[in-house]
């Protein structure tokens, strides 16, 4: 088996394939852990304090619980924590490489980022164009996965999320990955199409919560748009790989994100918007911003620790659910 790289974020993927590396995304290494809640407390025990986000916590144990030698940080355009998370790791005796998206999204220093990396983890542009077109088949595939997903609704919202979200590293085997996928999309395929009540997008950071999407089809109510995992799909269609990441909107300001919300919210038909935050992270502020840019109803919810969908979050879930469904009603 190829030797494991722990990436803190979505990055070109393509580049550590390229070199024969397995990339680990460790945040799905973290939160599907049957043991997320220790890794929190372990984290805690080492030293990080309670007011520090529940993702970092988990990271860093979950990269020395799996005995990850290296990991790829990304230091600009994600959580500012990371950079001391990763001086941490490196006591810790983790080799740690950086990554950063220039938040004015220029494309020579992007590019300048790109093959730094290359020439550490040492990939060629020919190997790694090579690696994108095989990801691109595979991302073309997860399109029509989400085109299920709010056409004919055979996918669920949950579904969708679990395929997108682990797009951000293809589970470390793009062959792997593809094979499952393929034969998701074959059983799929047979179902009957279905007509949610309420159709809702999803904003944000994938939840840390479990059961999320499942409490919502519980209602009547489906997520057809799954913001941040479709971005993690890289679903532009685009051949440069450079322009690829430069069309990535998480990294950057949070005018590409909005333009990209309005346009599902046109395409996809949402009636409503769950905005998803995480508790002690600076993308809480953003919620301003899109309240302030987005015509239509958004319900905030803030996430913590690893665990079910909390009470008072499903309370005010089914009553979001209830007020949308009663103005379709009404008009």
């Amino acid at each position: 088996m190829s030797e494991p790289i722990g990436i803190t974020a979505t990055i070109p993927v393509e580049i550590p394939l390229a070199a024969g590396l397995r990339p680990v995304d460790l945040n799905n290494l973290f939160i599907t852990s049957q043991n997320a809640k220790a890794l929190i407390a372990d984290a805690e025990s080492a030293g990080f304090s309670h007011n520090i986000c529940a993702w970092i916590k988990g990271i860093y144990t979950a990269v020395l619980e799996n005995g990850i030698k290296r990991v790829i940080a990304v230091t600009g355009g994600d959580c500012s924590n990371t950079i001391a998370l990763g001086e941490v790791l490196a006591r810790r005796g983790v080799q740690v490489l950086h990554f950063e998206y220039p938040l004015n999204r220029d494309r020579a220093s992007l590019r300048a980022q790109m093959e730094k990396l290359m020439r550490v983890l040492g990939a060629s542009w020919d190997a790694v164009r090579e690696v994108k077109e095989r990801l691109d088949r595979i991302r073309g595939k997860l399109a029509w996965l989400d085109e299920m997903t709010y056409r004919t609704h055979q996918v669920s919202g949950a579904e969708n999320h679990v395929f997108l979200v682990s797009s951000s590293d293809f589970g470390g085997d793009p062959g792997l990955f593809e094979g499952n996928l393929d034969q998701f999309l074959a059983e799929v395929s047979c179902r009957p199409p279905r007509t949610p009540d309420v159709r809702l997008g999803y904003a944000g950071v994938p939840p840390i919560f479990s059961g999320f999407y499942e409490f919502i089809e519980s209602l009547g109510a489906q997520v057809v748009f799954n913001e941040v995992q479709r971005q993690f799909s890289m679903p532009f269609g685009e051949a440069d790989l450079v322009e690829q990441y430069l069309l990535y909107t998480y990294p950057y300001t949070i005018e590409g994100r909005i333009r990209d919300i309005r346009r599902a919210m046109a395409l996809r038909e949402l009636d409503g918007l769950i905005h998803y935050t995480q508790t002690f992270c600076y993308r809480q502020i953003y919620d301003i911003l899109l309240r302030d840019a987005l015509p239509i109803p958004i319900l905030t919810l803030e996430g913590d620790g690893p665990g079910p969908l909390d009470g008072r979050s499903a309370l005010r879930i089914e009553t979001f659910v209830e007020m949308l469904r009663a103005g379709k009603e009404d008009y």
